[in-house]
């Protein structure tokens, strides 16, 4: 049944129980039910949502720690968690924003909310493509991707990229933006499923599943026997200790992540760090909130790419707001396959 405006409705929500160390569980958030007035309140410049579609990132695990780094903003226990995602505008007392406006960015896990910071939110002005899409690739990951690989890598045509938690929601993009461009692509992940994917939907040259390699060093040298120019590190710890010893000179390494280093206590050391200064690689942390004023040059290059089927994009879709802790979750354990999405309503 359609919401109608100024009723009083359910709202379901996600709530973050509270702070936590190790593997994030789903008992460390729990569903609840309150209640919601679909009407900005007079006087407010806010912006009431219908939550259409919510997006599972790893970074989303550091916010429920007690410290995290500077620049972030940590969950508060008893309060729904947030994130990124879609939704349609119902009522809105800002300028900028009307009723009807479909909107992607900074999103609360329930089924409505109430917004007053709206400078997270921009407008959707492409609706011919999948909504879903700006949860992943016309969102935050897509961005991240195409910042990373095109600013940070300055890469050039046929050069060598290696690729790690490729076939997530950041490394399919990365992978195929540098075939586009003319490099040779391999990607690292963690099941043969996923390895096919990288192989025969991604485009990639070659794959491999890091979990059957014993030694990576040794796995790099036979897919990159010249060496990698490029590594659009996802993972951290062993991989990035392998990597450096396969990097060529003067190659570039865009640090988006480290997720196997998120739910460690102390996380691991680098032995090889050396070969930065031997090799004179260029190793350059990154996130994508220094690079949101590319994203209408963003949509120009990608938005024509999808529409002729030059970037495909996999999405694991969990249907309904309870699922999504389990959903969340799974990316810890390499459950998903492609962008984890939670979808609440389809618009």
């Amino acid at each position: 049944m359609a919401s109608v405006v100024g009723e009083e409705v359910s709202n379901k929500q996600v709530i973050f129980k509270d702070y936590f160390t190790g593997f994030p569980k789903e008992s460390d958030m729990y569903l609840t039910t309150s209640t919601i007035k679909l009407k900005v309140p007079e006087g407010s410049n806010g912006v009431l949502l219908k939550n259409l579609y919510l997006s599972c990132d790893p970074v989303m695990r550091i916010l429920m720690q007690r410290v995290v780094p500077k620049g972030f903003s940590n969950y508060t226990p008893g309060s729904p968690i947030n994130g990124y995602g879609v939704a349609k505008v119902l009522d809105s007392g800002h300028p900028d924003f009307k009723a009807g406006d479909l909107v992607w960015g900074s999103a609360r896990w329930e089924e409505y909310s109430l917004i007053t910071a709206t400078e997270g939110l921009r407008k959707i002005t492409h609706s011919d493509v999948p909504l879903s899409y700006y949860t992943g690739l016309l969102g935050m990951p897509g961005m991240t991707a195409y910042a990373g690989f095109h600013e940070v890598c300055s890469p050039k045509k046929g050069e060598y990229v290696f690729v790690s938690a490729a076939s997530g929601a950041v490394g399919q993009l990365v992978g195929q933006f540098a075939k586009l461009l003319g490099c040779y692509v391999v990607g690292s992940a963690g099941s043969k499923e996923k390895v096919d994917l990288l192989k025969n939907k991604f485009g990639f040259d070659d794959a491999f599943n890091y979990k059957e390699e014993h030694d990576l060093d040794a796995a790099l040298k036979r897919y990159f026997p010249e060496g990698i120019d490029i590594y659009f590190e996802n993972v951290g710890g062993e991989t990035l200790d392998a990597v450096l010893l396969n990097m060529r000179v003067h190659g570039r390494i865009a640090v988006c992540g480290m997720i196997s280093q998120y739910n460690l206590d102390q996380p691991e050391g680098i032995k090889n760090l050396m070969c930065l200064i031997y090799k004179r690689i260029h190793m350059t942390g990154f996130t994508v909130r220094d690079y949101y004023h590319l994203y209408p040059k963003f949509l120009d290059t990608v938005l024509p790419y999808i529409k002729e089927g030059k970037i495909t994009y996999v999405e694991d879709i969990a249907e309904g707001l309870e699922s999504g802790p389990a959903a969340l979750v799974g990316l810890f354990s390499g459950r998903n396959i492609g962008k984890q999405v939670v979808v609440i309503a389809r618009e």
